[in-house]
């Protein structure tokens, strides 16, 4: 597929970052932008690479009144050798298109999806940083826009991919950090949006992730919506526990998004014989598991902050400590292995890197 971009190149470049080290998460701009508009019947049309700026939309534009947003993150990285690739480009695509379908928002093709990544990551190189543990932080998304109001299937959107050249995700890196379990609020209920990557599931989060930053926890973990009792994911990650030996994670039930990390580590663990399992975990068994001892290691998984352990545990008033409050042995493996990989220290024998240049 070879698509028709129109290019509108910026007139006033953007100084690179000198200190990579302060480039923080999501705070920084690349030049450039992709757009382009959908129209019921006509398709996607429009294809256009831009200067970096505001959007205008109508103020009764859909997204505004009804939510009707979805959104991907993933990562460029400059390799060892000088190339620049993707990882696992070609699963984000489709699970914005299980994100567009659960919203009811146009689906965008694979090749075309691979096309139009692969060219603006070409055009904005330069912005790729070059230290370890740094990258380049792709967020493609979609939201609808129909020029009125009434609750309805969109008949307009546009999509957007903006750039972010960023370092660690968490200022404490590779640090464990502290969990609160939420007993009050919900993020998402089985038949709802909770497996789609949408804004609606974040703005859900917030008040439960405030008062647990208050407290002085990192992240909240989500227990089912129903029942209150089984555990589903962290705040902006997925979430792993090894507990005596087998590696728990839990299973995919229409209300826990299914992420690339989570897949990757699961591939991975199971590739070199570990025992993994994708079932339900109540709270009340890992609590129990954290009292015995045998909960040795518990960990976040996702894009942004790759693998994050977790150190300790806080549910009803009572902490818990996970492996005396350090990085496990399987926590770090899978950290060096996957950023090995999509760093290019490591040979990729999955055929997860996707080269762009």
């Amino acid at each position: 597929m070879s698509l028709d971009i129109r290019m509108e190149l910026t007139k006033n470049p953007k100084a690179k970052p000198q200190d990579e080290s302060k480039l923080g998460f999501g705070k920084i701009f690349t030049d450039h932008m992709f757009m382009m508009d959908y129209e019921e019947g006509k398709g996607w049309y429009d294809l256009r690479i831009v200067p970096y700026g505001p959007i205008a939309i109508d103020p009764a534009s859909t997204v505004l009144h009804y939510g009707a947003e979805i959104f991907e993150g993933m990562k460029a990285y400059r390799r060892v050798d000088g190339s620049i690739a993707m990882f696992r480009p070609d699963e984000n695509g489709k699970r914005m298109n299980n994100s567009a379908e659960r919203l009811c928002l146009p689906e965008i093709d694979p090749e075309m999806w691979l096309e139009i990544l692969d060219t603006l990551v070409k055009l904005e190189k330069d912005w790729v940083p070059h230290s370890e543990g740094t990258s380049l932080y792709i967020r493609p998304f979609t939201f609808g826009n129909d020029p009125h109001l009434g609750v309805h299937a969109v008949h307009h959107s546009t999509f957007v991919c903006i750039l972010s050249p960023v370092g660690a995700y968490y200022a404490e890196g590779i640090n464990p950090v502290k969990i609160a379990i939420e007993s009050d609020d919900v993020r998402a209920v089985r038949g709802g949006t909770g497996y789609a990557k949408c804004g609606g599931n974040y703005a859900a989060s917030l008040r439960a992730g405030k008062r647990a930053e208050e407290k002085g926890f990192t992240q909240v973990l989500w227990l089912d919506g129903v029942e209150r009792k089984y555990i589903e994911e962290v705040g902006s990650m997925n979430v792993m526990f090894k507990i005596n030996d087998e590696i728990v994670t839990p299973k995919l039930t229409g209300s826990v998004l299914p992420g690339i990390t989570r897949k990757s580590c699961i591939e991975l663990l199971k590739s070199q014989g570990a025992n993994v399992s994708e079932r339900l975990i109540s709270v009340d068994e890992l609590v129990e598991a954290a009292e015995n001892g045998s909960l040795q290691e518990a960990w976040g998984t996702g894009t942004a902050a790759v693998v994050s352990p977790v150190g300790w545990l806080s549910y009803q008033g009572k902490e818990y400590e996970i492996g005396g409050g350090k990085i496990g042995e399987t926590t770090q493996h899978l950290y060096d292995t996957l950023t090995g990989i999509q760093w290019g220290k490591i040979p990729d024998t999955f055929g997860w890197i996707h080269p762009v240049c």
